[in-house]
């Protein structure tokens, strides 16, 4: 035996310690549904998006039930650079005008969305494993109001609202037609776009870890992964943190460890924890493996928000 093979012969071996190990991970995510929000920069890259797609396909051929909810913020804005459209941001949440409202629209439940699922579909073609491109406004999904914020005047100390315009808060998720697609003998994975309507027939703009996080709480989930461009909540000797409680991730965000982008991330995990998800992961959706390594390995990845 040469080198090659038996180089060949020792990386079968690891593959199938590795798997033997993941067989108790694997019994407990078993028909188990887990909501994957996936957003960020890496969105953007055909490569990550491949590997993104064929890992979901691989959790699905596991007895997983995923269930994707994407975002697609920079995708917008170049949209919009394009079109010559200004774009403003409130609290990390996009001001949305009626032009904005439309480019959004057409973004999210458009392009990304059919382009998750057609890359998802892709990977699983041998296995008859399919993506299917929904929106919040697809069967009642999502229903919304106007999300309402408001700023204190540097002078007058006094609490202004601020307009976003059609941006909108989840108050009502309807899972029946993703609860169908979970439960069917077809292997089906259902894509989500963060756009919902209003009860007057409006349509609004949703942050898309907040509607990652209102399904997974609707649906059950045992997990939730928020796929980012971080590895994971810092503590303030500037290493990750494994894991943590409710109070523990308030605590963070009370004491000004918790900045910037991480505060909403957190403020999402902690209410669909307190919704009725076992417990949600931060993680970092750029390192290739990442879902695979947090549920089916000892180690994880990212930082685990949990009851407590």
């Amino acid at each position: 035996m040469d080198e090659i093979e038996r180089q060949s012969e020792d990386r079968a071996w690891t593959t199938a310690k590795t798997l033997a190990e993941a067989l108790p991970y694997i019994q407990n995510y078993d028909r188990q549904t887990v909501v994957i929000k996936y957003g960020g920069h890496a969105m953007g890259e055909t490569a990550v998006a491949k590997q993104f797609a064929a890992d979901i396909v691989l959790l699905k051929l596991m007895g997983v039930n995923p269930v994707v909810v994407h975002g697609g913020g920079p995708q917008i804005s170049a949209m919009l650079d394009k079109a010559g459209v200004k774009s403003s941001f409130v609290d990390g949440l996009r001001v949305t005008d009626p032009d904005t409202m439309q480019v959004a629209e057409m973004v999210l439940s458009g392009a990304v969305n059919k382009e998750i699922a057609h890359w998802i579909t892709v990977a699983g073609k041998q296995a008859d494993v399919r993506g299917v491109g929904l929106s919040g406004k697809d069967a009642g999904l999502l229903t919304v109001e106007k999300t309402r914020r408001t700023r204190r005047d540097p002078d007058s100390l006094i609490e202004q609202e601020v307009d976003l315009g059609f941006v909108g808060e989840p108050t009502r998720v309807d899972a029946k037609l993703i609860t169908r697609l979970i439960e069917s003998d077809a292997d089906w994975v259902p894509v989500v776009a963060p756009i919902g309507v209003a009860e007057d027939g409006q349509t609004y703009n949703v942050n898309a870890d907040t509607v990652a996080g209102a399904l997974a709480g609707a649906l059950g989930a045992k997990r939730m992964l928020l796929l980012t461009d971080v590895e994971g909540v810092k503590g303030k000797d500037g290493q990750i943190i494994r894991q943590m409680t409710l109070a523990e991730a308030e605590g963070l965000i009370a004491d000004g460890t918790a900045t910037g982008g991480m505060i909403p991330k957190l403020q999402t995990a902690m209410a669909a924890v307190r919704a009725g998800v076992e417990a949600v992961v931060i993680l970092d959706g750029r390192r290739p493996h990442a879902m695979l390594v947090e549920l089916f390995t000892e180690h994880g990845a990212g930082t685990l928000v949990r009851a407590r």
